[in-house]
């Protein structure tokens, strides 16, 4: 069911700090900060040869992430981002197998422009997934 993994989200406390690091320290390719408001957060994109990992930061004063960074203030791994050919399909099958979809279930666009999933970390180690139909 799951291909590829797509990306891996860090929260950062410090986003042009974050930025800065992966791009002048590392070497790697870093994304210009994306507002996504329906969201709550502002994303930049480091890539890799064989993934991406995804920057995050809140925006607005009831974005999800600014409470994981009430809990964490230094940050740390919010989610990792799976590939799904077909984004219902893989929801449907999740939920025949128990696994829970959070929020209402439905598909929202996410930072590339497609439709995106989150699966509670309960059912998965602990860890937060977000699918992303490519």
């Amino acid at each position: 069911m799951i291909g590829k993994l797509n990306h891996v989200a860090i929260v950062v406390p410090d986003l042009q700090a974050a930025a800065a690091l992966y791009r002048d320290t590392l070497g790697a390719t870093v994304s210009e900060p994306e507002p996504l408001e329906a969201h709550g957060v502002t994303t930049v994109f480091v890539d890799l040869d064989n993934t991406r990992i995804e920057l995050l930061h809140p925006l607005g004063k009831d974005s999800p992430i600014g409470r994981f960074l009430e809990r964490h203030p230094d940050g740390g791994m919010h989610h990792v981002c799976y590939e799904v050919d077909d984004i219902l399909d893989a929801r449907d099958q999740l939920k025949a197998r128990g696994a829970r979809v959070l929020g209402d279930g439905e598909p929202r666009i996410g930072a590339h422009g497609k439709p995106v999933l989150f699966l509670h970390p309960k059912d998965f180690c602990g860890t937060l997934v977000e699918l992303e139909q490519v």
